[in-house]
């Protein structure tokens, strides 16, 4: 029976974690599609304009958190994890399709809307449907599924590209006119599948429970933990929502101790996107061209870094339930720190190939075991059952804000500082959250829902 309800867990799991990997791979693929429509828009001499092009699609990830967290709160959460399938698939063909910037950078922000949706939704149902003893274990697919779309955005970037000659003109080229179109399509495919496995996924038994629909949620968990596993988490819920009887709306965000929980949430969230990781993901050619590498050489470095993410991965997963949120997020922090000293002394001084990608690859390792997944585990699981979707929107919107600001200006600072400049900014950033996470964030292990509920808002 374990085995039986390990299986079910694990297949709705994964079908909900698909979101995370449409994210990631959305989130990534321009990163590869950059050298090429840059030169096809023409503003390969606008640093405002490429950060604006970069940062677009964060701004559609603010709109679908901001519309998530009430509409899952009020619909549930299945529904708009299909409309965020239906948005990737539009927002994929859309892009590819683009004549002029202004379409482009239209069909992104909308992709963005999807994304946000289910950077939003994907770990908070995971969280909802998976006991306490495994739950970071079970969230963290989500984070394995985003570094597999980023994974597979690299891959596809580079199989599609044609090798770049030197002195070849991209305009002309397959590249400049057709092969960054395809980098976009190709998304249409696991977003197809998406939206046609959601159908076959249960609503989350936590939210049902909130709608006292109790038969219902009881089957679901039944399913996931047996009989009296269901009976002990929906008392548990029970307890916890008549002890929050008033009206969902979000004044409760500022009431009692919610305040101090969601600056935890905010802060955290905002850290994981100003630690610096991503602008390797999206501005991957201007730091490897830094380095002295070209355009092909870039791309397959990319794959090597996407490799060393998912693998990482993996060993974020296996240990998140043993040795906890606090200990590797603490971890991840101070070892950023060290690795993005070390890295901007080689930008000053001037050291380039492959000891800077080692350093790039030894940064995304650690990112990738640390606060890529287990961010995800803290924000889905701190705040209280009655406006855990509110709250997490607010986290999460507050993540994509950070993510905006850190992909807007890397290259404003990278032109203004250099890139040896702008990695120590990132270092010092991470040296205020390894202190922030050490005063303030409690160790979640091993603990339901309600028990971190009751601990945090006692």
């Amino acid at each position: 029976m374990k085995q039986q309800t390990n299986t079910y867990l694990l297949l709705i799991s994964l079908v909900s974690a698909m979101g995370g990997l449409l994210f990631g791979y959305d989130w990534v693929v321009i990163g590869g599609a950059k050298p090429f429509y840059e030169v096809f828009f023409n503003i390969t001499n606008s640093p405002a304009m490429q950060g604006w092009v970069m940062g677009s699609a964060i701004l559609g990830c603010l709109i679908g958190v901001m519309v998530s967290g009430s509409l899952s709160d009020k619909y549930g959460r299945k529904p708009l994890m299909t409309v965020a399938a239906f948005v990737f698939i539009l927002a994929a063909v859309g892009t590819g399709y683009a004549t002029n910037i202004y379409w482009f950078i239209f069909f992104r922000i909308f992709g963005g809307i999807g994304i946000g949706i289910a950077s939003n939704l994907s770990p908070m149902y995971i969280a909802e449907v998976a006991p306490g003893d495994s739950r970071g274990r079970f969230v963290s697919i989500n984070q394995l599924t985003v570094v597999l779309g980023i994974l597979s955005a690299q891959i596809a970037n580079w199989l599609i590209a044609d090798p770049v000659l030197p002195g070849e003109d991209i305009l002309t080229s397959w590249n400049g006119q057709t092969g960054w179109r395809w980098m976009f399509w190709v998304q249409t495919v696991p977003a197809s599948l998406f939206f046609i496995l959601v159908f076959f996924i249960p609503e989350s038994p936590r939210w049902l429970t909130t709608q006292r629909r109790y038969e219902k949620a009881g089957s679901i968990l039944s399913r996931i933990g047996g009989k009296a596993y269901a009976e002990k988490e929906i008392a548990g819920i029970k307890a916890a929502l008549n002890a929050a009887q008033e009206k969902i709306n979000y004044k409760m965000l500022w009431q009692g101790k919610m305040p101090k929980i969601l600056l935890i949430g905010v802060v955290v969230a905002v850290f994981q996107q100003w630690c610096g990781i991503n602008v390797i993901f999206n501005y991957a050619q201007e730091i490897f061209s830094a380095a002295g590498y070209g355009v092909s050489d870039t791309l397959f470095n990319i794959v090597i870094t996407g490799v060393t993410n998912v693998v990482f991965t993996f060993v974020g997963m296996y240990t998140v339930d043993k040795l906890g949120r606090r200990a590797l997020l603490l971890f991840g922090a101070a070892g950023l720190a060290a690795l993005y000293s070390i890295l901007g002394a080689c930008y000053y001084f001037h050291i380039t190939g492959i000891a800077v990608l080692a350093l790039v690859v030894l940064a995304i390792a650690c990112y990738a075991m640390t606060l890529g997944p287990i961010v995800w585990v803290v924000i889905s699981e701190i705040f209280p059952n009655k406006i855990r979707g509110m709250a997490m929107a607010v986290a999460t919107f507050s993540l994509w804000t950070g993510c905006f600001v850190l992909t807007y200006t890397f290259p404003l600072l990278n032109n203004g500082l250099g890139a040896y400049g702008t990695f120590w900014v990132y270092g010092i950033i991470c040296v205020f959250g390894f202190w922030f996470i050490k005063k303030q964030l409690p160790e979640t292990k091993g603990k339901s829902l309600e028990e971190i509920e009751k601990e945090l808002t006692k």
